[in-house]
């Protein structure tokens, strides 16, 4: 038998679950009136099998707090939502109080955003310490070892090495941001043909000139992509500001990436 002392605590498991890549939704009781099964403070961790750790009361409020967690996991919801039930008209009980509850989700892998980045060079080397504090998923494809060797390793970023990179699209979730920044336009090509003519992601993003965007398109289209489809993607990728130096170019493709995540978001329902 386990010692309790030896038990991990709440946060402990709430790290383990991070480390793990769990979606959970951690939620809390945040404020308390009347006659409730628990005080302000109480939290739990609700996973998709169902309660983890932690209550906020049991009964009919536990039990409509976790059918909300499980659904917001199932949906693969991002935003936290900030509920206030009254316990006999919203809960179905005979007491008299009114509870209001936060949740918090924690999607698997530990964000739902994912940016893939297809080459590990000078720019992307920059790119990736701007990008791995965020709430975002990193996916980093490569054939050169020596540059896969020199990314962070963080939690949130995963890289992977291979020969032909344009198959690694078919991997991605539909909402992934992509970012061309291999060797040259001889290697973007293939990558860019892939995406553009098998899936429709939100972003994609081409290191380069307005010269190099042109022979692109031009060269997409002659591969067998319509005009509109050759059209959909940024290069050069970043806002126009700063100079040529790697960091400078990584923080304007970092601050678009963002004006296109929250410019998205602000149009979903």
């Amino acid at each position: 038998m386990t010692d309790s002392a030896d038990a991990p605590t709440f946060y402990e498991q709430l790290v383990a679950l991070e480390r793990a890549g769990t979606a959970f939704v951690f939620v809390t009781l945040v404020e308390a009136r009347g006659s409730v099964p628990q005080d302000t403070g109480a939290k739990m961790l609700v996973t998709a099998a169902g309660l983890h750790t932690g209550t906020v009361g049991g009964g009919r409020v536990e039990a409509k707090a976790l059918a909300l967690a499980q659904e917001m996991i199932g949906k693969n919801e991002n935003p936290p939502r900030f509920v206030a039930w009254t316990l006999k008209t919203d809960v179905g009980m005979t007491c008299g109080g009114a509870v209001k509850l936060y949740f918090e989700p924690h999607p698997a892998g530990g964000a739902a955003w994912t940016i893939a980045i297809f080459g590990a060079g000078h720019i992307a080397q920059a790119l990736m310490p701007v990008l791995a504090p965020l709430p975002c998923r990193l996916r980093v494809f490569d054939s050169r070892a020596e540059w896969l060797e020199k990314i962070p390793r963080v939690r949130n970023l995963a890289a992977l090495q291979l020969t032909d990179l344009a198959p690694a699209i078919d991997t991605l979730p539909a909402d992934a941001f992509l970012l061309c920044m291999t060797q040259g336009h001889n290697t973007d090509r293939p990558i860019l043909h892939r995406a553009l003519a098998t899936r429709d992601f939100p972003f994609i993003g081409v290191i380069g000139s307005d010269a190099k965007a042109a022979i692109l398109r031009r060269e997409l289209i002659a591969d067998g992509l319509t005009p509109a489809l050759a059209e959909k993607f940024h290069c050069p990728v970043g806002l126009d500001f700063g100079t040529n130096h790697p960091h400078e170019i990584a923080l304007s493709i970092a601050a678009q990436l963002l004006t296109e995540r929250d410019r998205i978001a602000a149009r979903s329902p």
